[in-house]
């Protein structure tokens, strides 16, 4: 893709992920949109095949995969990208952006997020999803990225028109 617009509709990027359960939901979630996955840096478990096979992953062949070494290597694989950054931490909420084809959703390591460095470097581009209690330090990693995901695709993708004849009445 180096170079190329991207034609996906959502780029998806996980920074340095340490679970592998929340990567698999990850990866789960994007093979049933036919998104992009990309693991970026140093993961927390394997992606080999005895693993993925040990942990009956039967979605993994449609998982598109891609893995980067680290950020830099990422935004130069998605020149035509832009980039969202999501913090429990950030000013900005994740329904005020409009999406657009092609956009890279980076989320960071479950125990620690993204470098403050970056999300300081990128504020107008850092995103959150608020939350009504303040008992909670942060949502899971794979709710999150879902919660973003859904809502990029809500507004990438046009509403199919369902004719009300195949509608079911309710009694």
């Amino acid at each position: 893709m180096n170079g190329e617009p991207s034609s996906h509709l959502v780029h998806v990027a996980l920074y340095r992920p340490e679970i592998h359960p929340n990567a698999g939901n990850v990866a789960r979630l994007c093979a049933a949109n036919g998104l992009p996955l990309h693991l970026v840096g140093a993961l927390g478990f394997r992606t080999d095949e005895r693993a993925v096979r040990r942990a009956g992953l039967d979605y993994w062949p449609y998982v598109d995969l891609r893995r980067e070494r680290d950020l830099d290597e990422l935004k130069a694989a998605l020149p035509e990208s832009r980039f969202f950054y999501f913090s429990a931490h950030a000013a900005n909420i994740y329904t005020g952006v409009e999406y657009r084809t092609g956009d890279c959703l980076v989320f960071g390591p479950e125990s620690r997020g993204l470098p403050e460095e970056l999300l300081k470097d990128s504020f107008n581009k850092t995103l959150r999803i608020p939350m009504l209690s303040s008992h909670v330090r942060s949502l899971n990693l794979a709710t999150a990225v879902s919660i973003a995901v859904y809502e990029a695709l809500r507004q990438i993708v046009p509403r199919p028109q369902i004719p009300a004849s195949s509608l079911v009445q309710s009694q």
